[in-house]
Protein backbone atom coordinates (compact mmCIF):
# COMPACT_ATOMS: atom_id res chain seq x y z
CA UNK A 1 0.00 0.00 0.00
CA UNK A 2 1.25 3.38 -0.76
CA UNK A 3 1.61 6.39 1.42
CA UNK A 4 -1.16 8.23 -0.67
CA UNK A 5 -3.70 4.72 -0.07
CA UNK A 6 -3.02 4.80 3.76
CA UNK A 7 -3.14 8.64 4.09
CA UNK A 8 -6.57 8.40 2.36
CA UNK A 9 -7.72 5.54 4.44
CA UNK A 10 -6.81 7.11 7.50
CA UNK A 11 -8.87 10.16 6.81
CA UNK A 12 -11.93 8.79 5.65
CA UNK A 13 -11.95 6.16 8.52
CA UNK A 14 -11.02 3.27 6.57
CA UNK A 15 -8.15 0.71 7.65
CA UNK A 16 -5.03 0.89 6.08
CA UNK A 17 -2.33 -1.73 6.30
CA UNK A 18 -0.47 0.38 8.70
CA UNK A 19 -1.04 4.16 9.33
CA UNK A 20 1.69 6.50 7.92
CA UNK A 21 4.30 7.03 10.03
CA UNK A 22 4.81 11.19 9.32
CA UNK A 23 6.19 13.57 11.00
CA UNK A 24 5.56 17.45 11.30
CA UNK A 25 9.51 17.96 10.34
CA UNK A 26 12.01 19.60 13.02
CA UNK A 27 13.82 23.13 13.48
CA UNK A 28 16.79 24.23 11.58
CA UNK A 29 18.69 24.75 14.66
CA UNK A 30 17.10 21.16 15.95
CA UNK A 31 19.12 19.85 12.73
CA UNK A 32 22.17 21.49 13.47
CA UNK A 33 22.50 20.03 17.06
CA UNK A 34 21.69 16.29 15.71
CA UNK A 35 24.02 16.32 13.50
CA UNK A 36 26.69 16.46 16.60
CA UNK A 37 24.53 13.91 18.24
CA UNK A 38 24.65 11.19 15.45
CA UNK A 39 22.55 12.50 12.26
CA UNK A 40 24.86 12.04 9.63
CA UNK A 41 26.36 15.22 8.22
CA UNK A 42 24.62 15.37 4.64
CA UNK A 43 21.45 15.61 6.50
CA UNK A 44 20.84 19.40 6.47
CA UNK A 45 17.08 19.78 5.42
CA UNK A 46 13.90 18.33 6.55
CA UNK A 47 13.46 16.29 3.35
CA UNK A 48 16.75 14.64 4.36
CA UNK A 49 16.09 13.91 7.62
CA UNK A 50 12.85 12.35 6.87
CA UNK A 51 14.28 9.97 3.87
CA UNK A 52 17.02 9.45 6.59
CA UNK A 53 14.71 8.19 9.28
CA UNK A 54 12.71 6.46 6.83
CA UNK A 55 9.92 8.60 7.37
CA UNK A 56 6.60 9.17 5.04
CA UNK A 57 6.43 12.87 4.98
CA UNK A 58 4.10 15.12 5.63
CA UNK A 59 6.33 19.03 6.28
CA UNK A 60 7.27 17.73 2.29
CA UNK A 61 4.08 16.54 0.70
CA UNK A 62 3.96 17.24 -2.73
CA UNK A 63 2.25 20.68 -3.17
CA UNK A 64 0.35 21.71 -6.66
CA UNK A 65 1.74 24.48 -8.07
CA UNK A 66 -1.16 26.42 -7.05
CA UNK A 67 0.08 30.04 -5.48
CA UNK A 68 -2.49 30.89 -2.75
CA UNK A 69 -1.51 34.31 -1.45
CA UNK A 70 0.65 36.90 -2.37
CA UNK A 71 1.74 36.38 -5.92
CA UNK A 72 4.95 37.47 -6.60
CA UNK A 73 5.72 36.64 -3.43
CA UNK A 74 7.57 38.30 -0.58
CA UNK A 75 10.99 37.38 -0.41
CA UNK A 76 12.97 37.04 2.68
CA UNK A 77 15.66 39.62 2.70
CA UNK A 78 18.28 40.93 5.07
CA UNK A 79 18.78 44.73 5.60
CA UNK A 80 20.94 45.21 8.12
CA UNK A 81 23.08 43.14 10.49
CA UNK A 82 23.53 43.88 14.63
CA UNK A 83 25.93 41.36 16.15
CA UNK A 84 23.50 37.89 16.66
CA UNK A 85 20.84 39.72 15.36
CA UNK A 86 19.38 40.20 11.87
CA UNK A 87 16.66 42.92 10.46
CA UNK A 88 14.88 41.11 7.77
CA UNK A 89 11.35 41.93 6.13
CA UNK A 90 10.35 38.09 6.22
CA UNK A 91 8.33 35.98 4.10
CA UNK A 92 5.17 37.96 5.19
CA UNK A 93 6.57 41.27 3.79
CA UNK A 94 7.01 42.73 7.40
CA UNK A 95 10.21 44.13 9.13
CA UNK A 96 11.53 42.38 11.85
CA UNK A 97 14.41 41.45 13.92
CA UNK A 98 15.50 38.00 14.21
CA UNK A 99 17.76 36.11 15.94
CA UNK A 100 20.42 33.71 14.84
CA UNK A 101 17.86 30.41 15.64
CA UNK A 102 14.87 30.31 14.16
CA UNK A 103 12.93 28.38 16.79
CA UNK A 104 12.14 31.86 18.66
CA UNK A 105 9.88 34.34 17.98
CA UNK A 106 10.69 37.94 16.53
CA UNK A 107 10.30 41.56 17.25
CA UNK A 108 7.64 42.67 14.25
CA UNK A 109 8.92 46.68 13.70
CA UNK A 110 6.57 47.23 10.52
CA UNK A 111 3.73 45.86 8.88
CA UNK A 112 2.85 45.63 4.96
CA UNK A 113 -0.96 46.65 6.45
CA UNK A 114 -0.90 49.77 8.16
CA UNK A 115 -3.77 51.52 6.09
CA UNK A 116 -6.38 51.07 4.06
CA UNK A 117 -4.01 52.90 1.14
CA UNK A 118 -1.55 49.82 2.25
CA UNK A 119 -4.10 47.46 1.99
CA UNK A 120 -5.53 48.22 -1.57
CA UNK A 121 -1.73 48.24 -2.70
CA UNK A 122 -1.47 44.74 -1.44
CA UNK A 123 -4.37 43.89 -3.31
CA UNK A 124 -3.16 44.83 -6.79
CA UNK A 125 0.66 44.12 -6.53
CA UNK A 126 0.24 40.75 -5.32
CA UNK A 127 -3.33 39.46 -4.77
CA UNK A 128 -4.38 39.21 -8.09
CA UNK A 129 -6.42 35.88 -8.89
CA UNK A 130 -5.05 36.05 -12.23
CA UNK A 131 -1.29 36.94 -11.62
CA UNK A 132 0.37 35.43 -14.65
CA UNK A 133 2.71 32.58 -13.03
CA UNK A 134 -0.24 31.57 -10.17
CA UNK A 135 -1.10 28.62 -11.50
CA UNK A 136 2.15 26.20 -12.84
CA UNK A 137 1.91 22.76 -14.66
CA UNK A 138 -0.47 20.96 -12.46
CA UNK A 139 -1.01 17.91 -14.24
CA UNK A 140 3.05 17.47 -14.42
CA UNK A 141 3.08 17.67 -10.47
CA UNK A 142 0.09 15.46 -9.86
CA UNK A 143 1.39 12.87 -12.18
CA UNK A 144 4.94 13.12 -10.33
CA UNK A 145 3.34 12.71 -6.69
CA UNK A 146 1.47 9.79 -8.00
CA UNK A 147 4.15 7.92 -9.19
CA UNK A 148 5.85 8.35 -5.90
CA UNK A 149 2.84 7.13 -4.10
CA UNK A 150 2.33 10.44 -2.07
CA UNK A 151 -0.74 12.06 -1.89
CA UNK A 152 -1.28 15.75 -3.82
CA UNK A 153 -1.94 18.93 -1.72
CA UNK A 154 -3.81 22.21 -2.34
CA UNK A 155 -2.96 25.33 -0.29
CA UNK A 156 -6.26 26.44 0.75
CA UNK A 157 -4.40 29.64 2.61
CA UNK A 158 -6.56 31.57 5.35
CA UNK A 159 -8.95 34.18 6.13
CA UNK A 160 -7.30 35.06 9.74
CA UNK A 161 -4.00 33.95 9.74
CA UNK A 162 -2.56 35.69 7.05
CA UNK A 163 -4.42 39.51 7.87
CA UNK A 164 -3.47 39.06 11.23
CA UNK A 165 0.63 38.53 10.09
CA UNK A 166 0.00 41.45 7.70
CA UNK A 167 -0.94 43.88 10.25
CA UNK A 168 -0.08 42.27 13.14
CA UNK A 169 -1.63 40.90 16.06
CA UNK A 170 -3.09 43.85 18.05
CA UNK A 171 -4.12 46.36 14.93
CA UNK A 172 -6.00 43.51 13.26
CA UNK A 173 -7.70 42.72 16.70
CA UNK A 174 -8.51 46.37 17.35
CA UNK A 175 -9.77 46.50 13.37
CA UNK A 176 -11.91 43.17 13.61
CA UNK A 177 -14.44 45.84 16.60
CA UNK A 178 -13.51 48.89 15.36
CA UNK A 179 -13.63 48.58 11.37
CA UNK A 180 -15.77 45.70 10.72
CA UNK A 181 -16.84 46.08 7.06
CA UNK A 182 -12.55 46.38 5.68
CA UNK A 183 -12.15 43.20 7.71
CA UNK A 184 -15.25 41.86 5.61
CA UNK A 185 -13.81 43.34 2.56
CA UNK A 186 -10.39 41.95 3.22
CA UNK A 187 -11.61 38.36 4.08
CA UNK A 188 -13.81 38.78 1.24
CA UNK A 189 -11.04 39.26 -1.68
CA UNK A 190 -9.00 36.42 0.46
CA UNK A 191 -12.35 34.09 -0.11
CA UNK A 192 -12.51 35.11 -3.52
CA UNK A 193 -8.69 34.54 -4.53
CA UNK A 194 -8.86 30.94 -3.38
CA UNK A 195 -12.25 30.43 -4.74
CA UNK A 196 -10.89 31.55 -7.89
CA UNK A 197 -7.90 29.18 -7.69
CA UNK A 198 -9.87 26.24 -6.74
CA UNK A 199 -12.92 26.59 -9.60
CA UNK A 200 -9.62 27.12 -12.77
CA UNK A 201 -7.19 25.08 -11.49
CA UNK A 202 -8.71 21.82 -9.00
CA UNK A 203 -10.91 20.13 -11.78
CA UNK A 204 -9.46 17.09 -12.71
CA UNK A 205 -5.61 16.96 -11.57
CA UNK A 206 -6.98 14.77 -8.65
CA UNK A 207 -5.77 16.79 -5.77
CA UNK A 208 -6.13 14.52 -2.51
CA UNK A 209 -6.30 17.02 0.73
CA UNK A 210 -6.88 21.25 1.00
CA UNK A 211 -4.68 22.48 3.63
CA UNK A 212 -5.08 25.58 5.44
CA UNK A 213 -3.36 27.61 7.95
CA UNK A 214 -5.30 30.01 10.85
CA UNK A 215 -2.88 30.29 13.17
CA UNK A 216 -5.83 31.85 15.22
CA UNK A 217 -5.17 30.78 19.28
CA UNK A 218 -3.24 30.91 21.99
CA UNK A 219 -2.89 28.29 25.49
CA UNK A 220 -6.41 29.79 27.06
CA UNK A 221 -8.49 29.84 23.90
CA UNK A 222 -9.28 31.52 20.01
CA UNK A 223 -7.51 35.06 19.53
CA UNK A 224 -11.27 36.05 18.22
CA UNK A 225 -15.28 35.74 19.66
CA UNK A 226 -16.72 32.73 18.82
CA UNK A 227 -19.41 34.68 17.66
CA UNK A 228 -16.86 36.64 15.32
CA UNK A 229 -15.86 33.58 14.05
CA UNK A 230 -19.07 32.50 12.85
CA UNK A 231 -20.30 35.62 11.85
CA UNK A 232 -17.08 36.38 9.53
CA UNK A 233 -15.22 33.04 8.76
CA UNK A 234 -17.64 30.16 8.80
CA UNK A 235 -20.01 30.93 6.13
CA UNK A 236 -16.62 31.78 3.81
CA UNK A 237 -15.28 28.44 4.84
CA UNK A 238 -18.32 26.88 3.62
CA UNK A 239 -18.27 28.49 0.13
CA UNK A 240 -14.86 27.42 -0.34
CA UNK A 241 -15.30 23.78 1.21
CA UNK A 242 -18.48 23.44 -1.20
CA UNK A 243 -16.28 24.56 -4.30
CA UNK A 244 -13.07 22.02 -3.36
CA UNK A 245 -15.68 18.88 -2.88
CA UNK A 246 -17.04 19.77 -6.60
CA UNK A 247 -13.39 19.47 -7.55
CA UNK A 248 -13.04 15.86 -5.83
CA UNK A 249 -11.74 17.23 -2.82
CA UNK A 250 -12.87 16.34 0.82
CA UNK A 251 -10.30 16.37 3.00
CA UNK A 252 -9.66 19.79 4.78
CA UNK A 253 -6.87 19.92 7.12
CA UNK A 254 -6.95 22.48 9.52
CA UNK A 255 -3.47 23.95 11.02
CA UNK A 256 -3.89 26.00 14.01
CA UNK A 257 -1.74 25.69 17.30
CA UNK A 258 -3.26 26.41 20.81
CA UNK A 259 -6.22 25.74 22.08
CA UNK A 260 -8.71 25.49 19.87
CA UNK A 261 -12.13 23.81 21.69
CA UNK A 262 -14.24 26.95 21.53
CA UNK A 263 -14.07 27.46 17.52
CA UNK A 264 -13.48 23.80 16.67
CA UNK A 265 -17.53 23.22 16.25
CA UNK A 266 -17.34 26.21 13.38
CA UNK A 267 -14.40 24.36 11.48
CA UNK A 268 -16.51 21.25 11.52
CA UNK A 269 -19.60 22.79 10.27
CA UNK A 270 -17.15 24.29 7.52
CA UNK A 271 -16.46 21.46 5.76
CA UNK A 272 -12.89 21.79 7.72
CA UNK A 273 -12.69 18.09 8.73
CA UNK A 274 -8.77 16.98 9.85
CA UNK A 275 -7.20 18.97 12.89
CA UNK A 276 -3.65 19.54 12.77
CA UNK A 277 -1.15 19.71 14.34
CA UNK A 278 -3.31 19.58 17.79
CA UNK A 279 -0.84 20.85 20.70
CA UNK A 280 -1.29 18.29 23.27
CA UNK A 281 -0.21 20.71 26.03
CA UNK A 282 -3.45 23.31 24.78
CA UNK A 283 -5.74 20.90 22.73
CA UNK A 284 -5.43 17.14 24.31
CA UNK A 285 -6.39 14.77 21.27
CA UNK A 286 -8.07 12.46 23.70
CA UNK A 287 -10.43 15.63 25.02
CA UNK A 288 -10.94 16.85 22.03
CA UNK A 289 -11.67 13.53 20.32
CA UNK A 290 -14.69 12.77 23.46
CA UNK A 291 -15.75 15.74 22.63
CA UNK A 292 -17.08 14.64 19.21
CA UNK A 293 -17.92 11.36 20.28
CA UNK A 294 -15.19 9.97 19.40
CA UNK A 295 -15.51 10.63 15.76
CA UNK A 296 -12.59 13.44 15.35
CA UNK A 297 -9.96 13.15 12.35
CA UNK A 298 -6.54 14.53 13.56
CA UNK A 299 -2.61 14.17 12.49
CA UNK A 300 -0.64 15.58 15.42
CA UNK A 301 -1.12 15.21 19.04
CA UNK A 302 2.45 14.25 20.47
CA UNK A 303 3.30 16.48 22.91
CA UNK A 304 6.73 17.73 22.12
CA UNK A 305 7.45 18.03 25.72
CA UNK A 306 7.49 14.24 26.23
CA UNK A 307 10.07 14.38 23.72
CA UNK A 308 12.38 16.77 25.72
CA UNK A 309 11.66 14.78 28.80
CA UNK A 310 12.90 11.69 27.75
CA UNK A 311 12.15 7.91 27.74
CA UNK A 312 9.80 7.22 30.45
CA UNK A 313 7.75 10.20 29.22
CA UNK A 314 7.82 9.03 26.07
CA UNK A 315 6.86 5.47 26.81
CA UNK A 316 3.57 7.63 28.57
CA UNK A 317 2.51 9.62 25.97
CA UNK A 318 2.23 6.80 23.42
CA UNK A 319 0.61 4.49 25.44
CA UNK A 320 -1.64 7.36 26.15
CA UNK A 321 -2.66 7.83 22.60
CA UNK A 322 -2.91 4.44 21.41
CA UNK A 323 -6.45 4.15 22.07
CA UNK A 324 -6.50 6.31 19.19
CA UNK A 325 -4.51 5.33 16.67
CA UNK A 326 -6.58 1.91 17.12
CA UNK A 327 -9.67 3.94 16.73
CA UNK A 328 -8.71 5.12 13.53
CA UNK A 329 -9.09 8.41 11.66
CA UNK A 330 -5.61 9.67 13.70
CA UNK A 331 -1.97 10.04 12.16
CA UNK A 332 0.23 10.56 15.17
CA UNK A 333 3.28 12.90 15.03
CA UNK A 334 5.00 15.51 17.11
CA UNK A 335 2.64 18.94 17.72
CA UNK A 336 4.63 21.14 16.40
CA UNK A 337 8.38 21.14 14.40
CA UNK A 338 10.68 19.11 16.98
CA UNK A 339 12.50 21.92 18.98
CA UNK A 340 16.54 21.75 19.57
CA UNK A 341 16.09 20.44 23.10
CA UNK A 342 15.23 17.18 22.31
CA UNK A 343 17.95 15.04 22.54
CA UNK A 344 18.50 12.81 18.53
CA UNK A 345 18.68 9.16 20.48
CA UNK A 346 15.47 9.99 22.39
CA UNK A 347 14.05 11.11 18.86
CA UNK A 348 15.06 7.47 17.16
CA UNK A 349 13.75 6.18 20.82
CA UNK A 350 10.29 7.68 20.23
CA UNK A 351 9.96 7.10 16.62
CA UNK A 352 10.90 3.18 16.81
CA UNK A 353 7.91 3.20 19.80
CA UNK A 354 5.66 4.56 17.63
CA UNK A 355 6.13 2.20 14.96
CA UNK A 356 4.60 -0.03 16.99
CA UNK A 357 1.61 1.27 17.25
CA UNK A 358 1.31 2.06 13.77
Amino acid sequence: MTTRERFRRVLHWEKPDRVPNMEFGYWKKTIEVWRGEGLPPDCATNAAVERRLGLEGLSTLPRLPVHNGPWPPFEEETLEVRGDRRIVRNEDGVLCEMTDSDSSIPRYLRYPIESRADWERLRQERLDPGAAGRVGDIAAAAAAARAEGMPVRFEAGSLYGWLRNWMGLEAFSIALLTERAWVEDMMEHLTLLTLTLVETALPGCGADVAWWWEDMAYNHGPLLSPRLFAELMVPRYKRITAALGRAGVDTNVLDCDGRIDEILPGWLEAGINVMFPVEAAHSDPLRLSRSRGGRLLMIGGVNKTALIAGRAAIDLELDRLRPLVERGGYIPCVDHRVPPDVRYADYLYYLERKSRIL
